[in-house]
């Protein structure tokens, strides 16, 4: 068995089987790891006190070497169980969610790059593959499924956790309303009472959703952040920004014989993600008609910079109206070849309240296309330029830059109970104990939901003919393959997960090169309505299972013309 796979086991035995919060299952791994417990086959073989020797919790260790040895003897048993709201909600009371290391009460944190990693999910990129693949499964995951990958697109700068989190909060969402118009539910929903009033709300696939801000979370993917202190001043030589494992240029290679007029401009970081680099520079702006020179003056000063790709530019200016020394906001942008960056660097800047400044996005690329990253990298870098100049603040980060969780309403409408009075339900950001939708959960839940796979050669001129029906169910059941191993159907959730994400991936690629966020995350509920199982209308269809296939989600993809 793979180390990886050793890890695997590892994680969905504590998180599933001892319902375990992730954050204190990766700590107490990262533990057994340093005295070299790495599966559970050798924490059920080792002795007590090398288990203790890691977890120094004796009643911990004790329950974590008994459920590896109950595993061991019965690795058929099935280590997940369905898993209560309240039992989420105590969960999730454990770890503090203001944290940036996720600790479990000892020195050794987590680190988020650690955290997200664990959450990663699979994507198949071979086309036919994908094409050639049937599932069966009912219309909520594939919700998730679709949202998840909607939020790489739409809302780049956030991690995987909370992609995760707001994707169930959408589907949580929708079930809700589809199940008090089916009549299997009544009231009013905890959002329609009130429940999480002052919270922010972002969009996702149409739908409104309550988030709770991460307290400063910070993440990044695989980019490498460079020194800011190396960039060149007056006639100093730089040395470049940190790129390691890179042959990208080194942005200011130039001395500089404008020094005062370079030193005027505030310069991000420089971030180098797959040999492309980027820097973002700002200087104060206080004309439109003043945008031409100052740019100039900047090519003078550094002419290193008219040798990258993209020298993408966008301002904001405060201008007089004529009307009772009223003002308006001016703004323009331009691209220079980096499709769509202008409009973005203009849309961070309004929501940073950024006025009286231009910015200019400098891209060194390196041959490697980066998809929704390089929104995420241009962010950062924007961020990071105007920081000193607004003086941003943890308060004032907006949920466009800030990583946040899917609020549980439910969850805090049950929480508080009926008689919870009109005032307990308003709470300020950043209030522990304000039950989430948790990321782990909702990753569990798209593998198991998609762990039937029909191969069309099996049900081809008939499973995907005319409407769902019980001849349908009845040629599937036939076409069962014989009992798997549990490592067989593991492998098997995981090769349709990733085979289903792949063809939402590409779909979503096709177009977002022609479609703003806002239009992306519009087109996406239509999407999934096309593509989605076909169940009976009414109750009965309430949670029913039917034929997905991915070559029909293929087929919505932009056609070249």
């Amino acid at each position: 068995m793979s180390a990886q796979q050793d890890l695997q086991d590892l994680i969905r035995l504590m998180t599933v089987g001892m319902k375990v919060p992730m954050k204190d299952a990766l700590s107490r791994i990262k533990s057994l790891q340093i005295k070299n417990l790495r599966s559970i086959q050798q924490i059920a073989e080792c002795p007590l006190s090398d288990v203790q020797s890691a977890i120094s919790d004796a009643k911990i260790a004790r329950s974590l070497q008994n459920a590896c040895k109950a595993r061991m003897k019965n690795p058929t048993t099935p280590s997940t169980n369905k898993r209560s709201g309240s039992d989420l909600t105590a969960n999730a009371k454990r770890v503090k969610p203001s944290s940036d290391a996720l600790y479990l009460g000892g020195p050794d944190p987590v680190e988020p790059s650690e955290y997200e990693s664990s959450l990663e999910l699979p994507v198949e990129t071979d086309e036919q593959v994908i094409a050639e693949t049937a599932l069966l499964t009912n219309r909520a995951p594939l919700v998730l499924a679709f949202a998840v990958e909607l939020l790489r697109y739409t809302m780049p700068e956030q991690p995987p956790s909370s992609r995760l989190s707001l994707a169930q909060a959408v589907v949580s969402a929708n079930s809700r309303s589809k199940a008090v118009s089916l009549g299997l539910e009544k009231g009013l929903s905890a959002d329609d009472e009130g429940w999480g009033h002052g919270q922010p709300r972002v969009r996702v696939m149409g739908r409104e959703v309550t988030v709770l801000k991460r307290g400063g979370y910070q993440w990044k993917g695989e980019e490498d952040v460079g020194e800011a202190s190396k960039l060149p001043v007056d006639g100093e030589k730089p040395s470049g920004p940190s790129q390691t494992g890179s042959s990208g240029p080194n942005p200011d290679s130039s001395t500089n014989p404008a020094g005062r007029t370079a030193r005027s401009w505030l310069t991000s970081q420089p971030v180098t993600l797959k040999q492309s680099t980027f820097i973002v520079r700002a200087i104060p702006l206080t004309e439109p008609s003043q945008r031409q020179p100052v740019l100039q003056s900047l090519f003078t000063a550094i002419p290193s910079l008219q040798s990258a790709t993209h020298n993408a530019w966008a301002f904001r200016v405060k201008v007089p109206t004529n009307l009772f020394n009223a003002t308006t906001i001016r703004e323009d942008s331009f691209d220079d070849g980096e499709s769509g960056c202008g409009s973005f660097l203009l849309k961070t800047m309004q929501e940073m309240n950024a006025v009286d400044t231009l910015v200019v996005m400098t891209r060194w690329y390196g041959g490697i296309m980066l998809g929704p990253d390089r929104w995420r990298i241009m962010r950062n870098c924007l961020r990071d330029a105007l920081s000193e100049r607004l003086r941003i603040t943890g308060e004032q980060a907006t949920v466009g830059g800030e990583a946040v969780w899917g609020l549980d309403l439910e969850a805090m409408k049950n929480k508080a109970g009926t008689a919870g009075s009109a005032s307990s339900r308003s709470y300020g950001a950043g209030v522990v104990g304000m039950p989430i939708h948790r990321p782990e959960v909702a990753r569990e839940y798209l593998f198991k939901s998609f762990a039937t796979r029909i191969e069309t050669s099996q049900i081809e001129g008939s499973a995907f003919s005319g409407n769902p029906s019980s001849p349908q169910k009845s040629s599937i059941s036939k076409a069962a393959p014989k009992r798997k191993t549990v490592k067989a159907l593991d492998l098997e959730k995981e090769e349709n997960v990733a085979r289903l994400l792949g063809a939402i991936r590409m779909l979503y690629e096709s177009w977002a090169d022609h479609l703003s966020a806002a239009d992306l995350d519009r087109r996406a509920w239509n999407w999934y309505v096309a593509v989605r199982p076909e169940v009976e209308s009414g109750p009965s269809g309430w949670g029913a299972k039917g034929q997905l296939k991915l070559s029909d989600i293929l087929a919505l993809r932009r056609k070249d013309t």
